[in-house]
């Protein structure tokens, strides 16, 4: 029989995890300008559309599908989920040594998180990205970058990233964050900055959704670093306790950093401290002491903030809502720190941290990791940029005028706040 308390601690994990798409939507919704909040909702809506679709229909199978034989890729044994069905109700009668819960279970949670990660990648494009075009973008990334990288680091026995080179991520550094922001980054890249970029000022334009978006956010992350135990256990306990403290250090901490540097603590910034603190720990939320988590919430927001608030006008990229500066770069951050402060007994690798053993191997295999994770998705985004961008015609972006105009009436013919009859500044 399966454990009921792991059933039903995974199944309830899975709903938090769904919850934390719609969540984004109104966090982005709320740092976005007030003519394109819609178009920037919907980006993220959309994603659970089409990623939902592309899991069924091959995404899992190419993550999680195959023999295990190839360490960089499923099969195609489990298009349209095939026999899962009929493989849960022979497991009903005779369940496998030490499961613990229905494996179909799994492919809902995955699927959260291919979400997720896809939504992730719109707010760099906030603002100037025909709709057509990113939701074909995410289609493709979802079934070519997204599930194979999930394979190379989940996939078990053999898997690239996770087994043959020994890096840890515990519930998406490299296979959420660094992929998502990195895509961001090239993307932004690739459509140019926002009409009036590094001339005028971009405000958030309503701040409870902000507020809003990041307690959704903050509440699925639960059972997204929780969850990612794949069981009602201890460690899965000090997964969300990591989740709790590390967030609670990254919001402390940015408001510090704020205070220091422009003389005024903002929600915004508290908010985008919290999602910072919760980026970085992802990777070790089940690897690491309580303290280390609070140490990893304490160093990423000055880290973060520097990239938001210096790196972007140094390098002069409009990454509109910051998902490099903050899922990126805080997703890298994680990686290495868990390279440093993983306890030995709980590696998956048997590898602990430098700070424990005084061997620097697991922090190399983290480093190493994070870099193939670097090269496979900007090549893999690079091309899929460049067969999105012919198929619509040499352009990713809007036309001026519709950019003007806020792509909520222009795209979708719909505002969200009808009176309002002027343009943003």
């Amino acid at each position: 029989m399966y454990d009921s308390g792991s059933t039903a601690f995974m199944l309830v994990c899975t709903m938090l995890v769904l919850l934390m798409t719609p969540g984004l939507a109104f966090f982005y919704g709320g740092l976005s300008r007030r003519k394109n909040v819609v178009n920037t909702m919907l980006m993220s809506f959309a994603a659970i559309g089409v990623v939902g679709l592309t899991w069924v229909i091959a995404g899992w199978s190419f993550a999680y599908g195959g023999d295990g034989s190839l360490s960089w890729f499923g099969g195609f044994d489990q298009l349209g989920l095939s026999g899962l069905v009929k493989g849960m109700m022979t497991e009903a009668t005779q369940t496998p040594e030490g499961t613990l819960y229905p494996s179909i279970i799994d492919v809902t949670f995955q699927m959260a998180f291919a979400m997720i990660t896809a939504a992730i990648i719109t707010g760099s494009a906030a603002g100037r990205v025909r709709f057509g075009a990113i939701v074909a973008f995410l289609v493709v990334w979802a079934l070519v970058v997204y599930a194979p990288l999930a394979h190379m680091v989940w996939g078990g026995e053999g898997s690239l990233i996770g087994e043959v080179i020994g890096a840890l991520d515990f519930a998406g550094g490299d296979v959420v964050h660094i992929s998502s922001g990195v895509t961001g980054l090239i993307l932004c890249l690739a459509l140019g900055g926002r009409r009036g970029f590094g001339l005028k000022s971009y405000r958030p334009h309503n701040v409870p959704f902000v507020a809003l978006g990041a307690t959704l956010l903050w509440f699925g992350w639960f059972g997204f670093n929780g969850g990612s135990e794949f069981a009602a256990d201890g460690v899965a306990a000090l997964a969300i306790l990591n989740t709790v403290v590390s967030s609670a250090a990254g919001l402390a901490s940015w408001m510090v950093v704020e205070r220091v540097a422009t003389g005024k603590p903002t929600l915004v910034g508290a908010c985008t401290g919290l999602v910072a603190g919760l980026v970085v720990v992802t990777p070790g939320a089940g690897f690491v002491e309580p303290w280390a988590a609070v140490v990893m919430g304490i160093v990423v927001s000055p880290v973060c903030y520097f990239a938001i608030s210096r790196l972007k006008s140094l390098l002069d990229y409009d990454d509109a809502l910051d998902a490099f500066g903050c899922h990126g770069v805080g997703g890298i951050l994680g990686g290495v720190l868990t390279g440093l402060f993983c306890v030995p007994e709980l590696s998956w690798t048997g590898q602990g941290g430098l700070l424990y053993t005084g061997d620097p191997s697991l922090l190399l295999s983290q480093v190493l990791g994070i870099l193939v994770t670097l090269v496979i998705v900007v090549v893999l985004d690079l091309v899929i940029l460049f067969v999105v961008r012919a198929a619509f015609g040499g352009t990713l972006r809007v036309s001026a005028q519709e950019e003007a105009l806020g792509l909520d009436v222009a795209v979708h013919g719909e505002s969200a706040y009808p009176a309002y009859t002027g343009l943003d500044s």
